[in-house]
């Protein structure tokens, strides 16, 4: 399906341009790290980390992504239409067919993870199920055969592994300067050079989480935009997609398992409409919806 499937290639590059950045950025703090408090040991450590981090999130993401969001395995007996759908659109898209897992929830939503299309998992809400019609479902499910198809299902999960890591380690620097600790070189030799640099790095930890949420959330919405315009083309029937995405949007309720850490992967925003309002597009983890809709049908 190389017609359908454009930008496969490109997100394969981006995922590992990304675990080289990501390497990159933690070794970085670690190194200011170590230098400021004089110990070579936080330079090693962030190594290791940075490296382990890498090869976590790219062999056990999707369980971890399972785990967050209290998703289940879809027992074939109980969930036969789903399996069908998922099975018949995975044939047609040439993609194996990925396991099949749902959400107790009333919410209306969806999304896929995974490292590759060989160990991809698509996972829907019970709401979802229950509000769609089949060619609604049908339009939910080619959108994220879509992720899979084109392996941005990975790239997105690099991305939120790099900014959550970031935020965490740049909370650890805050507060050690907070609470004393660690007078550092600084202290020692009074040295104006090493005065910069603390500057520099405190200016650092405290940018580097908002700018890599904010490359997050600009490639969730990018995403979004290609995975509904590949799903249209999956089912040849943009207008299930279209009006799966209304009966979606007007659901204004959050999922129970709503997380700002696994927002950006699902179909629609999971903290619900009233949580959008008003929120400026640049901090959305999905573009607007009626956007997506008149992508897809132009009204």
């Amino acid at each position: 399906m190389a017609t359908l499937y454009t930008q496969q290639d490109k997100n394969v590059r981006k995922t590992w341009l990304l675990m080289a950045v990501f390497f990159a950025v933690i070794v970085a703090i670690g190194w200011f790290l170590s230098y400021y408090y004089n110990s070579p040991g936080i330079l090693y450590v962030a190594v290791l980390f940075s490296i382990f981090s890498n090869i976590g999130s790219y062999w056990f993401s999707d369980k971890i992504v399972l785990k967050l969001t209290q998703a289940r395995p879809a027992d074939e007996m109980q969930f036969h239409d789903l399996h069908n759908i998922v099975e018949n659109l995975a044939i047609t898209a040439g993609l194996p067919k990925p396991r099949i897992f749902v959400i107790e929830d009333l919410a209306p939503n969806a999304f896929a993870t995974g490292r590759n299309k060989e160990h991809a998992v698509v996972v829907v809400t019970t709401g979802l199920l229950g509000m769609l019609d089949r060619t609604e479902l049908e339009g939910v499910i080619a959108h994220e055969l879509s992720h899979i198809g084109n392996r941005d299902i990975l790239l997105s999960t690099l991305v939120s592994v790099l900014a959550g890591l970031v935020v965490i380690i740049s909370d650890f620097f805050l507060r050690s300067r907070l609470w004393g600790f660690g007078g550092g070189r600084n202290r020692e030799s009074g040295n104006q050079l090493q005065g910069i640099l603390m500057i520099v790095g405190i200016v650092f930890v405290v940018l580097s989480p908002i700018i890599a949420t904010l490359i997050q959330l600009a490639i969730s919405r990018k995403r979004e935009f290609l995975a509904d315009a590949s799903g249209a083309l999956l089912t040849r029937y943009p207008e299930g997609l279209a009006s799966a995405l209304r009966k979606i949007s007007n659901y204004s309720s959050p999922m129970k398992v709503a997380s700002n850490a696994t927002a950006h992967l699902f179909i629609a925003n999971p903290f619900g409409a009233k949580a959008l309002r008003g929120l400026p597009k640049l901090f959305m983890t999905h573009p607007p919806m009626e956007e997506r809709i008149k992508a897809l049908v132009g009204n």
